[in-house]
């Protein structure tokens, strides 16, 4: 089968930091599906993954965190589909990669594809909206279906692929989202999303909050780095809580969340598949769930850009695109 590969860890106008490749087909054993890889999406954890240090793979490394296809055979303990079922997943991180024709993930990771959506529609979405999902609903404990109506969330990072999911799942909770964006084009895409505010994160974000008229948000959100730390930690509401996805590597002073007694999250998509927890399958329910919103019309998919076909030299456009800073919303690579 194809695959695109990495041996080395280069930057990406590098023409080897990927390349095409062609791999043994695998076999579904246990609780595997084997998919036939329709399209893929390209996540910032692709590009650190792929981010140059000094190490080299003896055999082909195969990286990719998202898939839309069609399950072409089962491991033995697979009872949730069965071979020409569509779905959508994320993947696991310490396995291999979904840059590849055929790939093998665990069911109960997995979730039916959208029946509205196109594969590439639908492999946009499946890692951003389980990060966002966990993130607001199980770190942060908000109830998805509006008991907590009318509380405001922070979103920083609101165009990205993280934020542009979440703002579509906090409005549809009955939250006042406050989202981050800084050119008139994001601005626009999250405001069309469903974003009731929008503050520029390249200026005080503590007065255009407080302009706004919240002395405090009850929830923030941190869909980037932590260079907004101080004024999160300003921001939020005493005894409220803050979550993030990114790594520790900014300074991050706790006194005020101490004085309020303020709650710190973590959030981490690949925390379930990567340590084999008791409740693996809520990520299937996740994206069972979703699906049906989707299908409803009241979440749309984020995909706004598409490459094709699936081979080395898309994906290292697409993982430019990514390390930009610039994207709004998803790149998709579709068709091998």
């Amino acid at each position: 089968m194809k695959a695109i590969a990495l041996l080395r860890y280069l930057p990406v106008d590098d023409p080897q930091c990927l390349v095409d490749v062609d791999l043994p087909m695998p076999r579904a054993e246990g609780h595997d599906l084997l998919v036939e890889v329709k399209a893929v999406s390209v996540n910032p954890v692709d590009t650190k993954v792929r981010a140059p240090k000094d190490k080299a793979e003896t055999t082909p490394r195969v990286i990719g965190y998202d898939a839309a296809g069609i399950v072409s055979a089962v491991g033995s303990d697979v009872t949730l589909f069965k071979p020409g079922d569509e779905v959508w997943y994320a993947g696991d991180i310490t396995r291999t990669g979904t840059n590849q024709q055929y790939h093998l993930v665990d069911a109960r990771i997995a979730g039916r594809k959208p029946a509205s959506l196109t594969f590439a529609e639908a492999a946009a979405m499946p890692l951003t909206t389980i990060t966002a999902w966990e993130a607001m609903f199980d770190r942060l404990g908000i109830d998805p279906d509006g008991a907590d109506k009318g509380q405001s969330i922070l979103l920083i990072g609101g165009a990205g692929g993280v934020g542009s999911i979440a703002i579509q799942l906090a409005r549809r909770a009955g939250l006042t989202v406050i989202a981050t964006a800084s050119r008139p084009d994001t601005i626009s895409w999250v405001r069309d999303l469903g974003a009731s505010h929008v503050v520029n994160h390249r200026e005080d974000l503590v007065a255009q909050v407080r302009g706004l008229g919240f002395r405090h948000v009850d929830h923030i959100a941190i869909f980037n780095d932590m260079r907004h730390w101080a004024a999160c930690v300003e921001l939020i509401r005493p005894q409220g809580g803050i979550v993030a996805i990114d790594d520790t590597d900014l300074p991050m002073p706790m006194g005020g969340m101490k004085t309020k007694a303020a709650s710190l999250h973590w959030e981490y998509m690949f925390a379930r598949p990567m340590h084999q927890t008791p409740d693996m399958i809520e990520q299937h329910r996740l994206l069972n769930r979703v699906a049906g919103l989707v299908d409803a019309g009241e979440i749309r998919t984020t995909l706004t850009r598409t490459l094709s076909p699936i081979n080395a030299a898309t994906m290292r456009e697409a993982h430019a695109a990514v390390e930009s800073g610039r994207m709004i919303g998803k790149i998709v690579v579709e068709g091998f």
